[in-house]
């Protein structure tokens, strides 16, 4: 019953209709859609077909329609996306980031790794918090070494490059906006 309800519930808000314009055009009860979404009644087929008559689609549209998928919000550890392996680890969160305006990356500079030796630029900005570790940050012309609990937060055009100074490896949380991996 919640399945049918639920399903109502979008195709109405689809079409951007309220439970009692709904109800109207379907010459039924208000409290009927709204029983009906709630889940707290199931509807004859003869009350289903006519709801959606009025709400612009056929029962087979409706039954054979995929609600969109609720996305997801907590990740364990092992369900980071990794996107770069070696001297330099970034693990994503999250997998497919096209819809996202944000990225958030797990990262792992082993002794001695860097970002490259060109500088990167691009649009947007980016910030993190170095967790272990002694990273070297290099914007522009400036140069800084940031320890556990120090951070930064830059606009991405400007030329930046990071490198593991320390002797052990250095782990940092980052966000980047828009997502640029």
């Amino acid at each position: 019953m919640d399945d049918i309800g639920a399903r109502l519930r979008l195709f109405r808000s689809k079409t951007g209709l309220t439970q009692r314009s709904l109800a109207k055009k379907a010459g039924v009860a208000s409290s009927t859609v709204s029983l009906i979404e709630s889940g707290r009644i199931s509807p004859s087929v003869g009350s289903l077909k006519r709801l959606l008559d009025a709400a612009g689609t056929s029962l087979a549209e409706f039954f054979s329609f995929d609600a969109p998928h609720k996305p997801q919000c907590f990740f364990h550890n092992e369900e980071l996306s990794q996107i770069s392996r070696g001297a330099v680890s970034y693990r994503q969160v999250g997998g497919d980031l096209s819809r996202s305006s944000l990225q958030i990356l797990y990262e792992i500079y082993q002794p001695g790794a860097d970002s490259g030796r060109v500088p990167l630029s691009h649009e947007g900005e980016e910030g993190a918090i170095v967790i272990e570790g002694r990273l070297e940050v290099t914007l522009g012309d400036e140069k800084r070494v940031l320890g556990p609990g120090d951070a930064y937060l830059f606009s991405s055009k400007l030329p930046h490059r990071f490198r593991n100074v320390g002797k052990s490896p250095c782990i940092l949380v980052s966000a980047c906006t828009p997502p640029s991996f």
